[in-house]
């Protein structure tokens, strides 16, 4: 049998998927998660080990350092340069054993300027490290200006992609707009919300889902109660796989416009499904995203209810299906399928293997 890989990170849908997506290829893993993870059994799903990785937890790499000694795996692949890939770095330090680690954003966008400590803590696990990966260019030049003396790490672009979208026959796009972002102050829905109220009275007709919850969703419904918009919001909390599948499918326009972001999952299922990305004007999107050729971008929120107004025009002409969808969707087939990426993935692994110092 191949060695496995040990996987660390949060409880997160990403670390699922990527497990998934490895035993499916036939690479066994072992599993260190910061809380519970739900994951069907696999016969190559070796163990699942709850850790506590959180900063003030010392005790965390003795205990990865014990996993690495019980299974011998070829890597040791981290999620987040925090203090997951803190507590990975000093675990896999001396072992023989290659740390990855895979940035997300947040991580060393804004983690690093919370204070001093944070800047220290990310520069450690990025040190520690003998590849970065990310699913943003953008997200690689911050971890190299961040740790200069690592720049020479190689680094990896691979997003961790999608599945095939489903078949939903009979489900074609509606005069909707669609956020299925979290409700937190990052992804900033109540702008969103109050662009749409501010659209003309000829866009009366168009619908805005709401998909996903979080800390500000009551305050979110009440929002569209004060702006009048209550009839034509709809609120559909946190969608299955199939559900938000269809949301994607009957949905003209995808709205997400966060502070900060790297390549999120949604934008690419956004594009798969042919849906007109309205996009916060960020690094990462633009590496997806050109302005007005495949989707539009919007540096001022101010203006999003503008840019929703350009959106919805260039639906109604029937341009959008003419030449944005079928751009994105070979886009997506092209780069950002996740079997492909997982091959990307273990690809990496395999030269990796053995070449820690």
């Amino acid at each position: 049998m191949t060695a496995p890989v040990l996987l660390v990170g949060s409880a997160s849908i990403h670390v699922a998927r990527m497990a998934r997506g490895l035993l499916a290829a036939g690479q066994p893993v072992v599993l260190a998660t910061h809380g519970g993870l739900k994951i069907d059994p696999h016969p190559l799903l070796l163990a699942c080990e709850q850790i506590d990785l959180s900063i003030k937890r010392l005790d965390a790499p003795y205990r990865l350092r014990r996993l690495i000694k019980r299974w011998a795996p070829r890597v040791l692949h981290a999620h987040q340069a925090n203090s997951v890939g803190w507590h990975a770095a000093r675990a896999a330090r001396g072992t023989g054993v290659p740390l990855v680690l895979t940035l997300w954003g947040s991580d060393v966008l804004t983690l690093p300027s919370r204070s001093a400590f944070h800047r220290w803590l990310v520069r450690s696990a990025l040190r520690g490290a003998q590849a970065w990966t990310a699913d943003a260019q953008v997200l690689l030049a911050a971890a190299a200006a961040l740790a200069p003396e690592a720049a020479a790490t190689p680094r990896e672009w691979i997003p961790l992609g999608i599945d095939e979208p489903p078949a939903l026959p009979g489900v074609q796009a509606e005069r909707r707009l669609l956020s299925c972002r979290l409700h937190k102050p990052l992804y900033r829905i109540d702008a969103i919300l109050q662009a749409f109220a501010r659209l003309p009275q000829r866009c009366a007709g168009w619908q805005l889902e709401v998909a996903a919850a979080g800390p500000q969703t009551d305050e979110l419904r009440r929002m569209a109660d004060t702006l009048g918009i209550a009839a034509r919001v709809e609120f559909t909390g946190m969608l299955d796989a199939q559900s938000l599948a269809r949301s994607y499918r009957r949905a003209a326009v995808f709205v997400s416009v966060p502070e900060s972001d790297g390549t999120s999952v949604s934008l690419l299922e956004s594009l798969a499904a042919g849906c007109l990305p309205v996009l916060s004007d960020l690094p990462a999107n633009r590496e997806w995203v050109t302005d007005g050729h495949n989707g539009l971008l919007v540096a001022d929120l101010a203006r999003l209810d503008d840019v929703l107004l350009r959106a919805i025009d260039t639906w109604d002409t029937g341009s959008w299906a003419r030449d944005g969808q079928p751009f994105n969707r070979q886009l997506i087939r092209d780069k950002a399928m996740f079997e492909g990426n997982i091959r990307q993935f273990i690809a990496l692994h395999a030269r990796l293997e053995g070449r820690a110092p």
